[in-house]
């Protein structure tokens, strides 16, 4: 079952380059581009995990800058939704203008409806998402840890999460993210 959320959800998956025009439409319009990432699409679920800060102030001819964040996201979690988010800040807050899918995972097993009989036969429905079967960092084939957590200051640089497949690799001069590191001994100064 493909998700419909957001903008041209019902439309073809959009290309690269489609979706560099979108960002470069959104810059021309002074809008804050950001990437966000789930593993848990459920049409409720509206608080995404952000990739990292938001890019304020880029210009039109820059669009290239907010790509790359868009596949560095998708390098880090193949297997997550990943969107694109363009804020409007001209009303003195920020307003979402355009929200859209631009990566999702190979297989989207979809939802299923539930039934719940309750007083005076009334009968209430729910959707839950098949993936939520599986626990989080673990849905849609994922590997992942599942400690989710992820550093806050991770949004700063965009550093994976814990459940990114890329989470443990090392880039050569520093040791991986959250890789355990056996504590020095503190021998301070002085007698305690």
């Amino acid at each position: 079952m493909r998700i419909t959320q957001g903008t041209f959800s019902f439309l073809p998956d959009l290309t690269d380059e489609e979706i560099e025009k979108q960002i470069a439409y959104g810059l021309e319009h002074n809008y804050a581009i950001m990437v966000e990432y789930t593993d848990d699409p459920h049409p409720r679920n509206s608080y995404w995990d952000m990739w990292k800060q938001p890019d304020f102030d880029l210009e039109p001819n820059e669009a290239n800058v907010a790509m790359e964040a868009v596949h560095e996201c998708r390098k880090a979690y193949p297997n997550h939704y990943i969107r694109l988010v363009e804020y409007d800040p001209s009303l003195g807050r920020q307003s979402a203008r355009l929200s859209f899918i631009v990566h999702r995972p190979e297989e989207e097993p979809g939802f299923a409806l539930e039934r719940q009989e309750t007083h005076d036969r009334s009968i209430r429905y729910t959707i839950k998402s098949y993936a939520a079967q599986e626990a989080v960092g673990r849905r849609y084939g994922n590997p992942g840890n599942l400690a989710t957590s992820r550093d806050p200051a991770g949004v700063q640089d965009a550093t994976p999460g814990r459940d990114s497949p890329i989470a443990g690799q090392e880039d050569g001069d520093s040791p991986a993210p959250y890789q355990d590191v056996a504590p020095q001994k503190d021998e301070g100064i002085g007698e305690s």
